[in-house]
């Protein structure tokens, strides 16, 4: 009977280990998934920022060849319209690798988290398996089949008293 308690606790103390140990290597991949999103994401923002910086040459050279066709002089208000052009595509460029920045810092910190909680779990694992371990112990104790120390060769005085 001592022996099936003892194999039972050693393999709810086990089990509790390997959990934990679970629990860490699914947060690890969900971190590293993360990491892929996020280095996913910046070469999806640098590839979109490529195609907004050719939409904004293509629209340049569009405004310059109509401002020539149509006689009018590439000083004044023409090349203003085309700084101001300019100055938007630049923003809108930005704006996209901004976009990008926010989404990628949110998936590191996301992959942080999913670490942090995977060593949190590994840790919570080893105390429960301490306490699957105290507990299965303890429950080998029978008080009644004890060895007592101590105890008086004679029996007890009548009435509690000395004799």
């Amino acid at each position: 009977m001592c022996t099936l308690a003892l194999i039972g606790t050693a393999l709810s103390v086990g089990g509790a280990l390997v959990e934990g140990q679970q629990s860490r290597q699914i947060a690890d991949y969900q971190a590293r998934a993360y990491e892929q999103q996020a280095q996913a994401d910046a070469q999806a923002a640098a590839f979109e920022q490529g195609q907004e910086r050719h939409k904004q040459d293509f629209l340049q050279a569009q405004a310059r060849a109509q401002a020539g066709a149509s006689g009018v002089a590439m000083a004044g208000s023409p090349t203003e319209v085309l700084a101001a052009n300019a100055r938007q595509g630049q923003l809108d460029i930005k704006a996209i690798q901004y976009g990008s920045q926010l989404r990628q810092n949110n998936l590191t910190t996301q992959a942080a988290v999913s670490r942090f909680s995977g060593r949190r779990a590994a840790a919570a694992s080893i105390f429960k398996a301490g306490g699957n371990l105290v507990s299965g112990l303890s429950g080998l104790y029978d008080p009644s089949k004890a060895v007592t120390f101590g105890t008086s060769a004679f029996p007890p005085a009548p009435g509690g008293g000395l004799y």
